[in-house]
């Protein structure tokens, strides 16, 4: 009976091969898997990359066809790694995309001093809501109200709120 603290000589064996495959038309690596389909579309075929554990696939684009010109040219390592670039990068952007679309913000100069003003938008299912917030030039927070979702943060509702003492508007 062994204590659940204790060591094991199974907890420095070696970890089994991760889930590789590597087949012509399915690679499966480094966190991806690329598939490669028929073209419901026309008589080509397409490729599809899958992030593991993602329900969708991040790309899927066009596949070249084999000498035969019927079947597609199977995956090759080279293949992979670019497709994986490629497919990250279509990550990159969306993600970057949507944190343009969550955040915004802009500078506010007036008389008395510099104000960042930020909306970070949480888009929550049953209550989406938003922060509306200022910061000095010393990226000290001055305010912090809660606004609806759909704020519209621009030069002239910035300043109405920082000239409303950054009071929560209607």
């Amino acid at each position: 009976m062994t204590n659940d603290n204790e060591y094991t000589p199974e907890d420095n064996a070696p970890q089994e091969e991760d889930n590789k495959v590597r087949e012509p038309r399915l690679w499966r690596d480094k966190g991806w898997t690329a598939q490669v389909i028929k073209n419901d579309d026309d008589e080509g075929w397409a490729v599809a990359m899958i992030k593991d554990g993602e329900p969708e696939p991040a790309l899927v684009g066009p596949w070249t066809m084999g000498r035969d010109k019927k079947n597609p040219k199977p995956l090759d390592a080279n293949a992979f790694g670019t497709l994986v670039k490629t497919a990250s990068e279509v990550i990159r952007r969306h993600e970057q995309q949507l944190h343009a679309t969550l955040h915004k913000s802009l500078m506010v100069a007036t008389d008395e001093a510099d104000f960042k003003i930020m909306l970070d938008i949480v888009p929550d299912e049953d209550d989406p809501y938003a922060w509306l917030s200022a910061q000095d030039a010393g990226n000290t927070e001055l305010a912090r109200v809660r606004v609806a979702p759909n704020y519209k943060l621009n030069q002239q509702n910035a300043r109405a709120w920082i000239a409303d003492d950054f009071r929560r508007p209607d």
